[in-house]
């Protein structure tokens, strides 16, 4: 009955899916920009999916949020001939559309948060009305099918038939794998379908259990995938992760979001992003009203000194150690 369900829901998905596709052509006009060009490159645009990454493992931003995302940017960039100087701009906005769309009200960070994090140039204001931009652009469509509900949906079939086998297929390691491509806008023109598909049949085969394989066969032929299709997007698939495991690829890294800032800096942050400074032992006696009056005055002019930018080298309290425990949490994805 569950199987018949899960059956069910895919057929509805496969039928909709082609509605949150990105317009091919415009994809297109994209690959073929040179990064001299007035546009937006493919790898201007790689280089800002990569910074998403990295963002939503910052936040703690589950994998749809990312997912989601990256098909609200594609969507945008291939209807819209867009100037690489917004590109920033655009992409946070998706971003926080995205976690306004996925995530509890309460585990979204504010705009001036995520400006403050990304380091990007604009304002909230700007933000504000790329967003309105954007929205209106896709017609404010913004839950769509992806790769990421078909992924969940395939592995989900799997189970119900052979729930012995749930070490197999590792649902971090698939979406891991998944946000890889995304990385790649080749994968954006790929039916979601069809890049899951490809996603769970390579990792079936490099475990060699062959009742998965025949599952995924089976769920090919319900489909009616194909079968140079699939073979075409799981040979780009097997180059996209070979590249990215090999050592010379540079991976989104959260780390590089941790900066050491002025006392100044932190006190402006998030109440619950910030640690208190410690402030100098008071001494319990000998105390004189007007050396502490003198204490006080250069306390303040002390910190007027280090109204300095991100990466001071001047005193100052490290990011907290929430987000270094947050960034270990997340190092694996």
């Amino acid at each position: 009955m569950e199987a018949f369900k899960l059956m069910k829901e895919l057929k509805a998905n496969c039928e909709q899916e082609m509605f949150y596709l990105p317009k091919e052509s415009g994809l297109n006009l994209i690959e073929s920009t040179t990064e001299q060009g007035k546009g937006i490159s493919a790898k201007c645009r790689d280089a800002k999916v990569e910074d998403l990454w990295s963002l939503t493992s910052f936040f703690g931003y589950s994998t749809e949020t990312f997912v989601l995302a990256v098909n609200l940017l594609d969507r945008f960039l291939a209807i819209i001939k867009a100037q690489p100087k917004h590109l920033a701009c655009i992409a946070i906005s998706c971003l926080h559309i995205a976690t306004t769309v996925v995530e509890e009200e309460c585990n979204v960070a504010s705009s001036n948060e995520l400006l403050r994090i990304s380091q990007c140039k604009f304002t909230v204001s700007d933000l504000s009305r790329m967003e309105k931009i954007v929205s209106e652009k896709l017609n404010f469509q913004f839950k769509a099918i992806t790769a990421l509900t078909f992924l969940r949906l395939y592995r989900a079939i799997a189970l119900s038939h052979t729930s012995h086998r749930k070490e197999v297929l590792n649902p971090d390691k698939l979406e891991a794998q998944l946000k890889a491509c995304l990385c790649r806008i080749a994968f954006s023109k790929a039916k979601p379908s069809v890049l899951a598909l490809s996603l769970l049949t390579q990792e079936i085969e490099s475990s060699q259990s062959a009742d998965l394989l025949e599952i995924a066969q089976r769920i090919q032929t319900h489909l009616r995938v194909p079968k140079p299709e699939l073979q075409r997007w799981r040979g780009l698939v097997a180059q996209c992760l070979d590249r990215y495991s090999s050592p010379e690829c540079s991976k989104p890294d959260h780390r590089k979001l941790v900066w050491v800032v002025s006392r100044r800096t932190a006190q402006n942050l998030h109440s619950s992003y910030c640690s208190v400074p410690e402030l100098p032992t008071i001494p319990e006696a000998g105390w004189d009203e007007n050396e502490g009056d003198d204490w006080s005055e250069e306390l303040s002019s002390g910190e007027e000194s280090l109204s300095s930018s991100l990466g001071s080298d001047a005193e100052g309290p490290y990011f907290p150690a929430h987000f270094h425990r947050l960034g270990r949490k997340h190092q694996a994805a």
